[in-house]
């Protein structure tokens, strides 16, 4: 029988989602250039978070599993867009990038219902980022103000995301939960349904 401990791929995909969400809105709020978006969304967002999503895998964890995957090759896409828009190769117009993210948004509105029986943080997490990318449609289809207002929304979405990492890693580090996350906003009593709590890695 192994007893080794495993580690929890959580804290990775967190860190990349939180912290590459967190340097785009810099951009989209006008503090920063493009530049360190591109190369967080290929390397950190992208790569690290997809690969922390395929060691979800193997904790049988099919809610981070999908939710890291999916993100970290949303990352991947967008820098790739964005060179592909700098260099003249496969060019996304305003329209093209709107719809990009309006397909995102829709996967994002399954994870929001799931991220509910997890647990509160992380459900607030999935609520401020499906807000966010609601907002980020709307610019990109004729209210171009609104990247702004999204811009800082985010933000919270990704300080969020970093309170669900900390809460983890703190809880392995300390022994007891320092960072409560609090309860899922859906029970299954409620409902009567004899269901097991999901996510124990996010909870």
């Amino acid at each position: 029988m192994n007893d080794q401990k495993v580690g929890n791929p959580a804290v990775v995909g967190l860190a990349a989602f939180g912290l590459t969400t967190m340097v785009l809105q810099f951009h989209n709020v006008g503090w920063a250039g493009v530049g360190p978006v591109v190369w967080l969304a290929l390397v950190f967002g992208g790569t690290a978070q997809l690969i922390a999503g395929l060691q979800e895998m193997k904790t049988g964890n099919n809610f981070g599993y999908s939710a890291f995957t999916t993100y970290g090759a949303f990352w991947i896409a967008l820098g790739l867009m964005l060179l592909g828009n700098n260099f003249g190769i496969f060019a996304a117009s305003t329209t093209d990038v709107g719809w990009f993210l309006v397909a995102f948004t829709l996967y994002t509105v399954i994870m929001w219902i799931g991220s509910m029986r997890t647990n509160g943080a992380l459900a607030l997490t999935f609520t401020l980022l499906l807000a966010g990318f609601i907002l980020l449609d709307l610019a990109h289809f004729g209210f171009p103000q609104l990247t702004v207002i999204a811009g800082y929304e985010l933000m919270a979405c990704a300080l969020s995301a970093w309170y669900v990492m900390a809460h983890i890693i703190f809880q392995d580090l300390w022994g007891y939960d320092v960072l409560p996350v609090g309860k899922p906003w859906i029970e299954p009593s409620k409902f009567n349904l004899p269901l097991k709590p999901l996510i124990p890695y996010f909870w």
